[in-house]
């Protein structure tokens, strides 16, 4: 239920940012740019199934067991799953990193 709200509070967000964006640049190609983009950040950071790409790498290729799904990775929040794993907070950085700078680059310009 937590991502629910979360997901329905990033899409907010975002609305409000693609009409600042808009109003700011009076172009709807620009506003259209910042929607994909925000909406492909939004769904690469809540979206993923976190229990499922929190085992060991060689058990990705089968389903995740009852036991791997306790009810206590479900509370832990967003900040404390990327701890667990550097390398794909390291992922994520550089890939919205460079996404990032390529949407200022043509929003800025």
């Amino acid at each position: 239920m937590a991502n629910v709200a979360a997901l329905r509070s990033s899409l907010v967000w975002l609305a409000a940012f693609i009409a600042l964006v808009g109003l700011s640049t009076h172009s709807f190609r620009k506003m259209l740019a910042t929607y994909v983009l925000g909406v492909l950040g939004i769904a690469g950071v809540l979206l993923p199934d976190w229990e499922y790409f929190d085992r060991d790498f060689s058990r990705w290729t089968s389903p995740v067991s009852a036991e791997e799904r306790a009810p206590s990775s479900a509370d832990m929040s967003l900040l404390k799953r990327f701890t667990k794993n550097p390398l794909r907070l390291g992922l994520y950085a550089t890939v919205y990193g460079l996404a990032l700078y390529k949407w200022w680059i043509f929003v800025s310009s």
